[in-house]
C-alpha cells in the first residue's frame, strides 16, 4: 500500500505522516520500555488486530523507528526495538500524557490497564521527587511491576545515552521500591498528589532492598 501524507512542508504534518496513524505512538509507548517480541505487543496493546498490529510495524520500520532483530540462542524469537530516531518521541508522548490527564477520572468499565502504562507521566514526577541519588524506582501496583530509572546512573535499561528509561518488571538491583494502587499511582503521574504526600498519608508504602544505601552512597561520591 502506498504511503499517505498530508503533502505539506511543514514538520508538524511530517511528523504525524510517520506517526499519526493510530496505534503507532501507542507501539512506541510499549517499546519505550525495550524490545518485545510481536505476541508481548499484541497482549500489551487489547484491541489492536493481529493484521492492524503487523501493518503498523511493518511501517514504523520503513520510517526508521523500529528494527527487527532474533534474539541469541536459546530464545531465538525476533523481538521489535525502537531505534534512535524512535527513542526520540519520549519528550512528545510525556506531554500528551500530560495533555490527556483532565479526561482520566473515573476509570471506566470497558477500560483496560497494565501498571507499566504510568511510567511515562511517572518518570518526571520521580525524578522532581528524589533529588538524592536515587537511580533504579521499582513501582509495584495490583496489575503488576515495572521499574523506572531516572537516568543518573545509566543502566542497561535508562533511555537512549543513559538517559530515564523504564521496563516491565522489579529491577535487579533498585535503590527503593514503591507499593500502592492504581488510583494513587494515577494521582501521582498527573499531579493531583505529589509524591511526599502520597508516602506521608500512607498512600504509598516504602522499602530500601537491602544493600540500597551503599549503592546510592557510591553514586553520590562518584557524581561529586
Amino acid at each position: 500500500m502506498p504511503r499517505r501524507s498530508y503533502d505539506q512542508y511543514c514538520a508538524v504534518a511530517r511528523a504525524l505522516d510517520a506517526v499519526g496513524d493510530r496505534w503507532t505512538l501507542l507501539i512506541v509507548r510499549e517499546l519505550l520500555g525495550g524490545p518485545r517480541r510481536y505476541t508481548d505487543l499484541h497482549a500489551d496493546l487489547p484491541g489492536v488486530s493481529t493484521d492492524m498490529l503487523a501493518s503498523r510495524l511493518k511501517d514504523m520500520e520503513r520510517d526508521d523507528l523500529v528494527t527487527r532483530r532474533r534474539l541469541a540462542p536459546p530464545g531465538a524469537a525476533f523481538v521489535y526495538e525502537l531505534t534512535v530516531r524512535g527513542c526520540a518521541l519520549l519528550p512528545a508522548l510525556t506531554a500528551l500524557a500530560d495533555w490527556g490527564a483532565p479526561a482520566l477520572d473515573e476509570r471506566r468499565p470497558t477500560d483496560a490497564v497494565r501498571a507499566h502504562w504510568f511510567a511515562v507521566p511517572l518518570m518526571a514526577r520521580l525524578a522532581r521527587h528524589f533529588t538524592d541519588g536515587t537511580d533504579v524506582i521499582d513501582i509495584a501496583l495490583d496489575e503488576g511491576e515495572f521499574h523506572v530509572v531516572l537516568g543518573c546512573g545509566g543502566p542497561a535499561s535508562a533511555g537512549p545515552d543513559g538517559g530515564a528509561g523504564y521496563a516491565d518488571g522489579p529491577a535487579e538491583h533498585p535503590d527503593i521500591r514503591l507499593r500502592m494502587d492504581t488510583t494513587t499511582c494515577a494521582d501521582i503521574a498527573y499531579d493531583r498528589l505529589s509524591l511526599a504526600q502520597g508516602i506521608e498519608s500512607g498512600r504509598i508504602a516504602v522499602t530500601l532492598p537491602e544493600g540500597s544505601g551503599e549503592r546510592q552512597r557510591r553514586k553520590r561520591t562518584t557524581t561529586a
